[in-house]
This record gives C-alpha cells, structure tokens and sequence, in this order.
C-alpha cells in the first residue's frame, strides 16, 4: 500500500509522491504543490447555492447568500470523476491559502522503516486532555 489518507477524498502516493483521488485513484498533481492546482475549480455565485432572494413583506426580500462584492465560493473538483474536495470562501482577489501541507520525507522514511504505519488517522482519543470528559 503506497497511498495515504490525508482527507476523505485526497490521498497522496508515496512512490510516485503525487496527490491522488481517493475516489478514482486519478493523479492530481504532485505533492510538492499545493492539491488544489491539479483540481478543476468553479467560482459558484452564492444565489446557487443558498437559492434566490426570499419575499418577507410587500418590497422586502432577504437573501442568505454572500454578497458577491466581498465573498466568492470556490470549489474545488477531482478533474476525471467530479467529486467535490474542498470548498473555500474567499474574498474577490484574496490568493487561495494552502490548507494542507505534508512532509514527505518524514512520510515516506515512517512508512518505509514499518513503524507501525497505518493508512488511516487515529481517532481521537476522549479524555486524554486537561478537561477530559
């Protein structure tokens, strides 16, 4: 097993040291840059997603959608299946920020040495902390 989990739908090969769907196994980009710039990518407009303006009394509406002006819905799309990966909002011309960053050396010598390695994250552990339950 070469691949890693690293959220429900992204894992990374550590052979080929690309990010890949975990859905279709496509490989997306290496895992040197960021996996959003191996993705398909749609600016939604925010009435899509959260439905049109509402009527609440003769000439008033309310709308729940983000003002286009000062927030954009990005979302991002594994380019052979179109599984969703990620959605991002940001505001018009804001860099979209590097959310996830792995050291694949420490990866991959983990992985190679057979500590006990596992695919998958841990589950959380309860009551572990100060204010334990």
């Amino acid at each position: 097993m070469n691949k890693v989990n690293i959220t429900e739908y992204l894992t990374i090969d550590l052979q080929k040291e690309m990010w890949c769907c975990s859905r279709c196994n496509a490989e997306l980009i290496s895992a040197k840059e960021p996996y959003y710039k191996g993705c398909l990518v749609y600016d939604r407009p925010g009435t899509e997603v959260y439905g049109p303006p509402i009527k609440i009394a003769k000439g008033q509406q309310v709308s729940y959608a983000p003002d286009p002006r000062f927030n954009h819905i990005l979302e991002f799309y594994c380019p052979q299946c179109g599984i969703m990966v990620e959605v991002q909002y940001l505001p018009p011309g804001h860099p979209i920020p590097v959310d996830i960053a792995v050291d694949l050396d420490g990866m991959k010598k983990r992985y190679l040495s057979g500590d006990n390695f596992s695919s998958t994250p841990p589950s959380p552990q309860r009551g572990k902390g100060k204010g334990g339950i």
